[in-house]
């Protein structure tokens, strides 16, 4: 790179800030001599040259270096210590530059999963937002899902009037016991506890042991339908009294343990609150949050169909629909067609008003959702993956064989999408984003979320 072809001036200009371009002065590392350029931000820049024109030492030598040597030196020392130094490059001054990033042309692990965000380590940032910032959703309800505290449920009890009588119940948990229901109660009689309430009807433990009616021969495994609650404690909302807060928060975090993470606060005359201190809802247990159940590069949380690589061997939607400029109607399902394949575009197109899919669409144009529809199925029609799935089952006959070879090849993984990450990372969101639609959005529309109308396509 020529000193000619370098810009002429070498002082940025008073009306022109240093968040305009970076200047650089004096370059001279390995074969340059005083280049004086000036680089507009905000823009794509190619680098162009033949071999030994001084590329990589612009770029990598000169640029990069203090980019990346005022990013360390602005870090403390114990931080600095971990990370590599850098020589100061060989020049007069460079102004406005940022810290920077490089990546390079050689491959530096052998690990198939990385992708560009795992090599320059921003993935990491968005790792650590969504496993501490980012909430969990269920998939049934759409409910937040949230872990009871005790702090929880004595807020929820002192905010209830002065004077107002609470008990609090423990659910027991006999379905997880060995033992018969004469001998649970027995060993609650045991640890201090005096009554039970089965059928909502309030007992005590002892007239219960003492009564041989059937029911107690039964095992506590056959008493489904039958809700049996541990009294914890019985008390009167007193928010001034420190002692009374202490024996509630004593008592909520007893019910906790003998229930295994369940606990009942029956406001006497109002309503009855459920509490649980286990990550789930909606009959669901979830994982709670952390870095590692966003890397698919860890066993933890990587998808289990695809181990990380968001490609399998399976069908292959190219060659499925190698015409995505049609729609269905027009038979842009390559594998539904014939006189014996073509009854299941038949089925589908009969049934399609049903749940308003958009037959005459193109399936290039069709939204993620219509697609993953056409593939899963519903209720009224089979979709593409059990039209391949019932091919599977008779294998023993040639066609079918024949059939499956013809459309098999690398694929998107079923289970993730192509997302990479096991299920349950997706239930996890921030701002109404899960993290695999994140890191498939361009970097403008990542810094500024279009919203809404890139969600159905994303």
């Amino acid at each position: 790179m020529s000193k000619k072809k370098a810009a002429a001036t070498l002082d940025p200009p008073a009306s022109e800030g240093m968040s305009d371009a970076i200047f650089i002065k004096g370059a001279r590392a390995n074969n340059l001599r005083n280049v004086d350029l000036k680089l507009p931000k905000n823009q794509l820049i190619v680098v162009t040259g033949v071999s030994g024109s001084g590329k990589s030492s612009i770029t990598m030598d000169t640029l990069y270096a203090e980019g990346q040597r005022r990013y360390v030196e602005s870090l403390s020392s114990y931080a600095r210590q971990f990370l590599g130094r850098m020589k100061k490059p060989d020049v007069d001054y460079i102004k406005g530059i940022c810290p920077a990033i490089a990546i390079e042309q050689k491959v530096t692990t052998s690990n198939a999963r990385s992708t560009v965000g795992t090599l320059t380590e921003i993935y990491d940032y968005l790792r650590l937002l969504f496993a501490r910032v980012g909430k969990t959703y269920s998939p049934v309800s759409g409910e937040p899902v949230k872990k009871h505290e005790v702090s929880d449920v004595v807020d929820a009890m002192l905010a209830r009037a002065p004077g107002t009588r609470i008990q609090l119940f423990a659910p027991l948990p006999y379905k997880y016991a060995d033992r018969e229901l004469g001998q649970e109660l027995d060993l609650l009689l045991q640890k201090g506890y005096t009554r039970v309430e089965i059928e909502d009807e309030l007992l005590d433990i002892q007239d219960l042991l003492e009564n041989e009616d059937g029911r107690l021969a039964q095992k506590l495994g056959e008493l489904e339908d039958t809700s049996i609650l541990i009294l914890v404690d019985r008390f009167a909302v007193k928010p001034e009294d420190d002692d009374h807060i202490r024996r509630m928060a004593d008592s909520v975090q007893t019910a906790f343990y003998e229930s295994e993470g369940e606990c009942l606060v029956d406001v006497v005359g109002g309503e009855r609150l459920a509490f649980n201190n286990r990550f789930e809802l909606d009959g669901m247990t979830f994982l709670e949050p952390s870095p590692q159940l966003f890397n698919f590069n860890n066993p933890y949380g990587a998808c289990p169909t695809c181990e990380g690589f968001s490609m399998v061997m399976g069908i292959d939607e190219n060659k499925v629909v190698p015409d995505p400029g049609l729609s269905v109607y027009e038979g842009a399902i390559a594998c539904w067609k014939g006189d014996k394949y073509g009854l299941w575009l038949e089925a589908f197109l009969n049934s399609a008003h049903l749940f308003d899919f958009p037959v005459h669409t193109p399936y290039q144009d069709l939204s993620k959702a219509d697609r993953r529809l056409l593939w899963n199925g519903n209720e009224h029609f089979r979709g593409i993956r059990e039209f391949f799935g019932e091919l599977e089952e008779k294998t023993y006959k040639i066609q079918n064989r024949v059939m499956l070879a013809r459309y098999r090849g690398r694929t998107l993984c079923s289970g993730c999408e192509g997302g990479r990450l096991r299920k349950e990372a997706t239930y996890v969101k921030v701002g109404d984003h899960a993290i695999v639609d994140l890191v498939d959005l361009p970097i403008d529309e990542l810094l500024y979320p279009s919203g809404a109308a890139h969600d159905e396509e994303r």
